[in-house]
């Protein structure tokens, strides 16, 4: 492939109208916006979880990210506790409603997944694309770590 900018140009739209669509969804039927769905299934499976955690996983900053979940502690979703290793920290943990409302809307997430995703390629397609990402992002992140060196 000479030209990577079409494949720039539509990776971009894709991932921008698959977020859009599933995010309508999550809307609609859960009242959970996909920005605050993300780092509730973060924070239900990681032990401990911190502000930290979840802008790792994410690929945000820290403050972003510490508004974000201000926002879903606001809507009753999670509570902070504070963190008995690291005193500048909080561990995060789903409320009760915060629990349910994940779960009610996890599935609704992945029937999303199904049919936006493994409509369109086969599995051994799918499991290709997956694996590329994986590779490129790895690789972008290198790239990262050595402009930065």
């Amino acid at each position: 492939m000479k030209d990577l900018k079409p494949l720039f140009s539509d990776l971009i739209r894709f991932e921008t109208e698959l977020w859009n669509a599933i995010d309508a969804r999550l809307r609609s039927a859960h009242d959970l916006p996909l920005h605050k769905f993300e780092p509730m299934q973060i924070i239900s499976r990681t032990p401990d979880c911190r502000v930290y955690d979840i802008a790792e996983e994410l690929s945000l900053t820290t403050g972003g990210v510490s508004k974000l979940v201000d926002s879903i502690e606001a809507s009753g979703y999670c509570t902070r506790r504070p963190n008995p290793s690291d005193r500048r920290s909080s561990i995060i943990e789903l409320s009760p409603p915060g629990r349910t409302a994940l779960a009610q809307a996890s599935a609704t997430f992945e029937r999303e997944l199904e049919s936006r995703l493994r409509a369109g390629v086969s599995e051994r397609v799918l499991t290709q694309f997956a694996s590329s990402l994986t590779a490129l992002r790895a690789a972008s992140k290198l790239a990262d770590e050595s402009a930065a060196a």
